[in-house]
């Protein structure tokens, strides 16, 4: 499976933004994708996961009620919709790929496969 980042961008305080990840393989429909988001010398923190079906979903307690996450099964597309965006959103977004059933989505060990990275830069 590849995975490949794309949307990031320059935008300001309150606007809004959509990433997208597109992916390579047969198993995208039976995978939960994830998104990540990480800065210089912290951790990646959980930002979102969406389960095979796109029935499901979760957020972190920082994006919930602000990001979408969804997904397309027929492009193997992944997306993440950003609104009211803050400073505090600039990161480096990340999607991810989980394989398998049954691991907890909010850590980063439960992934098998990682996009490239997109860059979000939020200014006030």
């Amino acid at each position: 499976v590849q995975l490949q980042a794309c949307g990031g961008g320059f935008v300001q305080a309150g606007d809004s933004l959509r990433l997208s990840c597109a992916a390579s393989g047969r198993t995208f429909s039976r995978s939960a994708m994830g998104w990540f988001r990480q800065t210089p010398g912290k951790e990646r923190e959980f930002v979102a996961v969406i389960s095979g079906s796109g029935r499901e979903t979760y957020y972190g307690d920082s994006v919930k009620g602000r990001f979408t996450i969804s997904r397309d099964n027929a492009k193997n597309t992944v997306y993440l919709q950003m609104s009211s965006v803050k400073p505090e959103d600039t990161a480096v977004y990340y999607c991810a790929a989980d394989l398998q059933i049954g691991r907890a989505p909010q850590f980063t060990s439960a992934y098998d496969y990682w996009g490239q990275g997109t860059l979000v830069t939020v200014s006030s």
